[in-house]
C-alpha cells in the first residue's frame, strides 16, 4: 500500500508586466458588489490565465492575502448590428475570495 506524499504549494513568481496583463479590469455589477461585502472581488482576466497565476497577481498588485480563486468563462453573445449578425468576444471572469481582514477598494486605482 503506497502512501501519498503531501503536496507542496509552489510560490509562483510573476513579473510586474504579467501581473498587469492578468488583471485586466474589475467587474462592477450588482452581483459582484454584494460579493464585495463578503470579501469577494471579481476581475476580468485573459482566457489563458490559470488560478495560481491569478492568485499571485492579486496578491502582488494589491498586497492582500487570497483565500480562493474561482473562474468562469463568459461566452460572447450573438448580437445584430445594422442587420448583420455579430458576436461579442468570450472572456474569463475570476472571483477572488480574500482572507479575513483583507479588502480591495475597486473604486480607486492601483
Amino acid at each position: 500500500m503506497s502512501r501519498a506524499r503531501p503536496r507542496k504549494k509552489l510560490e509562483l513568481q510573476l513579473s510586474q508586466e504579467r501581473m498587469y496583463e492578468l488583471i485586466r479590469r474589475p467587474l462592477v455589477t450588482e452581483k459582484t458588489t454584494l460579493g464585495g461585502e463578503h470579501g469577494q472581488i471579481a476581475f476580468q482576466v485573459p482566457l489563458d490565465a490559470n488560478k495560481p497565476e491569478i492568485k499571485a497577481a492579486v496578491e502582488g498588485l494589491f498586497k492582500v492575502k487570497v483565500k480562493a480563486v474561482n473562474t468562469a468563462i463568459q461566452k460572447g453573445k450573438v448580437k445584430r448590428f445594422r442587420g448583420r449578425l455579430g458576436q461579442r468576444s468570450d472572456f474569463k471572469k475570476a472571483y477572488v475570495t480574500l482572507e479575513e481582514g483583507h479588502a480591495i477598494d475597486v473604486t480607486t486605482g492601483i
